[in-house]
């Protein structure tokens, strides 16, 4: 029989090595096992029969984030207690004993119980099963919290000193495991849910994959591997509540050995950062709030990105077409953590194997994984003996991020120059964004007499309705519910503003994509469009790349001395120092030129804080999707001289996306647009939409919007005749669908999945 355990009866019996090579079974099993095994068949929880997981190799796993939210318990007086277990104080009645805990006590609560206490491998703390004050398990709740995967079972516990792991691919990533009864054996092994149990060859193995259950249920390991300790011990055991842990993990974060007297004197722990407010008396206010803030985020990002570093990867190497090395390799932390990998982002690789020395480089992300590939492909800068680059070696690889401060850095700037410039914005623009109310000088604006423009579709009258106002106010918010146009009639208000007034017009997004999307509906229109993007993303394919900045001044057939340099890097690789000083000098001329010309320059919302952007003064600034920037990243536009600003966002959805809680309870997850709106600047709202068939369209309008949105398509328009589906009101593509399937961790931490839901879905 294969497996190191054997089911008999209904207790889990544990075998030695020697007995498991013997192929003997042990049966003897104390009393305390079998009555903890009695209470789980009373529970009703799931036992299958015995199996030690198989053990593989070591290998990397991944980052997890916090999906549990916190409780607002009070954090109660708590006695000093050593939280790596050397040492602590338990509560029995009215007494209290100071007792030696052992180091596999739980880090949170001091329960020590080997059958209920379970090590995490990527700090070595011990934690339990119990719940306490919160609503998953301590060792599910530090997993989740510090995003840690890998654990480790007592020794002394009834399956020993188990790492779980996939038996197939040697995985060890807790929320991504779950076993499978073995179809003629009373044995079990541990499956990944993805790919391994998923694949097609293993329905041919002696598995019966249908019945493959997650390790994990209900926020807690299944009790057959980390059992509950018993009421007893959970009465002596130290309570911690959810905002003290929570407090606690952030300690760790910095000081492995901290401890919860660190914890009450405040030690390493921030106080509350001033929350945001609706109004400020002056500029210096302003950046005294909102600067910590951003400072908050931008040490937790750096924290985040430089925990990501990933080991054992293979390599593939290759050449791009202007002869830089290209290194393709799968990170299998991508999809897992909180960090998104994104075209343009800076990786640095090493090579850390035997075959030759050490090396490193940097380069820039020109490909993320596909429907196609699960690869990344960096490009290595140019530097020195390309030689040097060993592209003989395929294995002993690893990879981390380069964090950048470049974002955090220019928000900063923004805000300090909105308090000092008077020039960063007119002081009308300078009191709205501080919330005074202040009466707006009438703009003398001859209207055109037809709103729609060349390139671009007709506008609906709620469309021209949001044109005229915008025209003739120096702030403008326009809301634009889902499929109701907001980029054409952007782009309509882009071009009029083009027009009428004579200067550049500014415009910005969070995004690239979205940046994009604009300019390309811009360009339509005739206007002379250049699109600024961050060097690290000159190489990335884009559909508007023939607008880009830098590709115009490759375009630029008139210099010809740049030209010949250009030619001549491209044979060369790289020019001689003269020749670089003398090419970047032409280069910045021509950017010079290109952007003096245009009508309309397009970048990110950080991207306007381009030092080629610093010279230039932008009278009218635009940012779509307003709603997805956090204030701060709006300022970096509009204090480029700004006295007349359009913000298009829809604050009923997705706002914008703030990696630390303390920092998004501070408010910093609000955005301009949604502040303004507070303060009683009514947006002029789209109430057209195009997407949808109506009855889907009812619900939002009704809900979000006081029933506001029409229907610009018909039911017939929406309609698929060419499917035969069975919908329960025909004319209606619509309809509720109960599925029973249980929900499980997804492998980040971050959500839940449900593999019923998305069987039928399919």
């Amino acid at each position: 029989m294969e497996g190191a355990f054997t089911h008999l009866g209904n207790h889990l019996i544990s075998d030695s090595a020697s007995a498991i090579n013997a192929g003997d079974d042990l049966s003897t099993i104390d009393a305390d096992e079998a009555a903890l095994d009695r209470e789980y068949q009373n529970r009703n929880l799931n036992q299958p029969p015995q199996a030690r997981p198989r053990r593989r190799r070591a290998r990397d796993n991944d980052d997890e984030s916090d999906i549990f939210p916190d409780e607002d318990d009070d954090a109660d007086s708590l006695v000093s207690h050593q939280i790596n277990g050397q040492n602590g104080h338990h509560h029995h009645q009215d007494e209290e004993h100071e007792i030696e805990l052992p180091t596999h006590a739980c880090a949170y609560c001091g329960i020590h119980n080997e059958s209920s206490v379970a090590k995490c491998l990527s700090c070595n703390k011990w934690f339990c099963s119990a719940r306490g004050n919160t609503s998953s398990s301590h060792i599910i709740n530090h997993l989740v919290r510090a995003r840690h995967k890998e654990v480790q079972l007592h020794p002394a516990s009834a399956l020993g000193d188990t790492v779980l792991e996939c038996y197939n691919c040697g995985t060890k990533n807790v929320f991504l495991l779950g076993f499978i009864p073995a179809k003629s054996d009373t044995v079990v092994v541990l499956l990944c849910r993805q790919p391994c149990a998923a694949m097609p060859s293993s329905k041919d193995m002696n598995w019966d994959t249908s019945r493959w259950q997650p390790l994990i249920e209900d926020r807690s390991f299944l009790p057959w591997l980390v059992g509950p300790p018993t009421d007893q011990e959970q009465m002596r055991a130290r309570h911690l509540p959810p905002q003290m842990i929570a407090k606690l993990e952030e300690l760790w974060k910095d000081n492995q050995q901290a401890t919860i007297a660190d914890l009450e004197k405040g030690a390493g722990v921030d106080d509350e950062p001033a929350p945001v407010l609706l109004r400020y008396d002056d500029a210096y206010q302003y950046q005294n709030v909102f600067g910590p803030l951003v400072k908050i985020e931008a040490d937790y990002d750096r924290k985040l990105k430089e925990s990501q570093s990933q080991d054992g990867l293979i390599v593939r190497w290759d050449f791009a077409l202007n002869n830089k090395h290209l290194a393709s390799f799968v990170l299998p932390k991508l999809e897992m953590g909180d960090v998104k990998l994104a075209v343009g982002d800076e990786m640095r690789l090493r090579y850390t194997g035997e075959l030759r020395p050490h090396w490193e480089g940097v380069g820039y992300v020109i490909k993320i994984p596909n429907n196609q590939s699960d690869e990344v492909t960096i490009e290595l800068r140019s530097k020195g003996d390309h030689k040097s680059v060993p592209t003989e070696c395929t294995h002993n690889f690893s990879a981390d991020y380069v964090w950048k401060a470049t974002s955090f850095d220019r928000m900063q700037h923004a805000m300090k120059t909105f308090a000092i410039d008077e020039m960063s914005v007119s002081g009308y623009i300078f009191h709205r964004l501080l919330g005074h109310e202040v009466a707006a000088a009438p703009m003398k604006t001859q209207l055109p007499r037809k709103f729609s423009v060349p390139g671009l579709p007709e506008l609906n009258s709620s469309q021209i309705n949001a044109v005229k106002s915008v025209l003739q106010k120096p702030l403008s918010l326009i809301q634009g519910p889902p499929g109701t146009g907001k980029t054409v009639t952007s782009a309509t208000i882009i071009y009029h503003l083009a027009k009428l007034n004579g200067g550049q017009v500014l415009v910005c997004a969070p995004s690239n994509v979205a940046v994009d999307q604009l300019c390309e509906r811009i360009h339509r229109t005739g206007l002379k469009t250049v699109r600024v993007t961050a060097k690290s993303r000159e190489d990335v394919e884009s559909p508007v790349g023939f607008l880009s900045l830098h590709e115009q001044v490759r375009m630029n057939d008139t210099n010809v001395e740049l030209n010949k340099l250009n030619q001549l890097k491209a044979e060369l690789g790289e020019l001689s120092s003269q020749d670089e000083k003398k090419y970047k000098q032409l280069v910045r001329n021509a950017e010079r030129e290109i952007l003096s010309n245009a009508d309309v320059i397009c970048c990110t919302c950080v991207g306007a804080g381009d030092p080629r952007l610093a010279k230039l003064k932008f009278r009218t600034v635009l940012i779509d999707e307003s709603t997805q920037s956090a204030e701060p990243e709006c300022m970096i536009p509009l204090v480029l001289g700004c006295k007349q600003v359009v913000l298009v966002g829809d604050h009923q959805q997705l706002g914008p996306v703030i990696m630390n809680k303390q920092a998004a309870k501070a408010g910093l997850n609000q955005s301009l647009f949604e502040r303004l709106v507070i303060l009683g600047c009514a947006p002029i709202r789209l109430q057209v939409q195009y997407r949808m068939h109506p009855c889907l369209s009812e619900f939002p309008s009704n809900m979000f919007y006081e029933g506001s949105l029409q229907n610009g398509v018909t039911m017939h328009q929406r309609l698929r005749r060419d499917v035969d589906f069975p919908w329960p009101v025909a004319d209606s593509p619509m309809m509720f669908w109960s599925n029973l399937g249980n929900e499980e961790i997804s492998a980040s931490g971050t959500s839940y999945l449900n593999r019923t839901e998305a069987q039928n879905v399919e």
